[in-house]
């Protein structure tokens, strides 16, 4: 074996071929012999972890994008440019693979795009939820195409794609705006199968906001693992420009986070649930407020006056873990409370497998695109990419 085979087969090569190799085996066992054959799902938990985690998760770790390019083209903060294209990369790479999870929870996978061209259901939030998803993968993707021209040497269509990136900012905005909130509205046509602590005629609200904490700490969390693996891929913008990116970032989290407590302090006020948080499910909730609402917003607001990034990093951390936290809260752990816990749902290993598979592909294509692609570095030959 030469030296170039032994640097590629190390140990997180091999993981992820094992991984991959089994989510395809499992991917296989998914269509050959039906969805019954690899989840728990029922007619009581039709949403399960490929709802909770790959959706819901994903989408809102996903907001990077719209967060980073709004700061930068719409508020004028040029001094996060560089992160811009690092976060348009993860938000179109999560909200692709979104949609690749999606083909394993449906019972139909091929009419996917039925309510879009065929049979519109334009009452229906789900509706809107897909028609927004689908228009903002295609935003994503022009607005994340100037990289891949620039590696291709197509210069005319890379110019013409670049002159339009204000107003593929702004319906980037607006549409993350409409679904973010929306993936709450689906839980309002269930209040007696949310628990009260969770459900709430605000959960739009709670939705949308909590995307953009999941938007600002995501860009950190990807910056610091970037940092570590791709420090060899970054120009010296990149590299002089991150730590004021993320203190900016944490900033802004900090803030947010701390509105997002208020709210929903004053929402269980509103709703009179105070005697809620003495049971079991109280608990859990007050793991997540405090332990990934409070914590966070604290350990951000340190970070950014002490100019401490390990602080921030470790803020970021909690911020990207409490996003999941909360989605599996109000998907998997809040939902279906009423009943008995034989009948409650949790995940086949299977299930999980296949979760698994998806997050190693999108980590596997992100390092394909960065290694290759002008994302982390400013391309010699295009000096209006920052």
């Amino acid at each position: 074996m030469s030296n170039e085979q032994k640097k590629f087969w190390h140990a997180g090569n091999i993981i992820t071929a094992i991984i991959l190799a089994g989510g395809l085996v499992l991917t296989f066992l998914r269509f050959y012999k039906g969805i019954g054959a690899v989840s728990n799902l029922d007619d009581n938990n039709p949403w399960g972890i490929w709802i909770g985690f790959d959706l819901m998760c994903g989408v809102a770790l996903a907001a990077g994008g719209y967060v980073t390019s709004a700061s930068c083209y719409l508020f004028g903060m040029k001094h996060y440019h560089s992160a811009v294209r690092p976060a348009i990369t993860t938000a179109f790479l999560g909200y692709f693979f979104v949609v690749v999870a999606l083909l394993y929870d449906l019972g139909h996978p091929w009419r996917l795009p039925y309510p879009l061209v065929y049979s519109q259901g334009t009452t229906s939030l789900l509706f809107e939820v897909g028609l927004c998803v689908s228009l903002y993968v295609s935003v994503l993707f022009v607005e994340w195409s100037p990289a891949a021209f620039e590696w291709l040497g197509m210069r005319k269509i890379r110019n013409f794609v670049v002159k339009l990136t204000l107003p593929l900012t702004i319906m980037g905005v607006v549409l993350s705006t409409m679904h973010q909130s929306s993936l709450g509205a689906l839980f309002l046509i269930a209040p007696g199968k949310v628990h009260p602590l969770w459900y709430s005629s605000f959960m739009p609200v709670f939705f949308f906001i909590s995307s953009m904490v999941a938007g600002t700490s995501m860009v950190i969390f990807e910056g610091t693992l970037a940092h570590k693996g791709l420090h060899r891929m970054m120009d010296e913008t990149h590299l002089k420009e991150a730590n004021g990116v993320a203190f900016g970032f944490a900033k802004a989290a900090s803030f947010i986070l701390i509105g997002y407590f208020f709210i929903k302090v004053f929402d269980i006020t509103m709703d009179n649930d105070w005697k809620y948080l003495a049971t079991g499910y109280g608990a859990i909730f007050l793991v997540e407020m405090f332990g990934f609402v409070l914590l966070p917003s604290f350990l951000y607001a340190i970070g950014v006056r002490e100019k401490n990034l390990k602080i921030v990093r470790i803020a970021s951390v909690l911020g990207v873990l409490g996003i999941v936290v909360n989605r599996f809260n109000v998907s998997m752990v809040a939902y279906n409370w009423q009943l008995p816990a034989a009948e409650r749902y949790f995940p086949s290993l299977m299930e999980i497998g296949i979760s698994i598979f998806v997050v190693t592909l999108i980590i596997t294509t992100y390092r394909f695109i960065t290694t290759r692609m002008p994302v982390l570095f400013e391309h010699p030959e295009y000096k209006d990419a920052h």
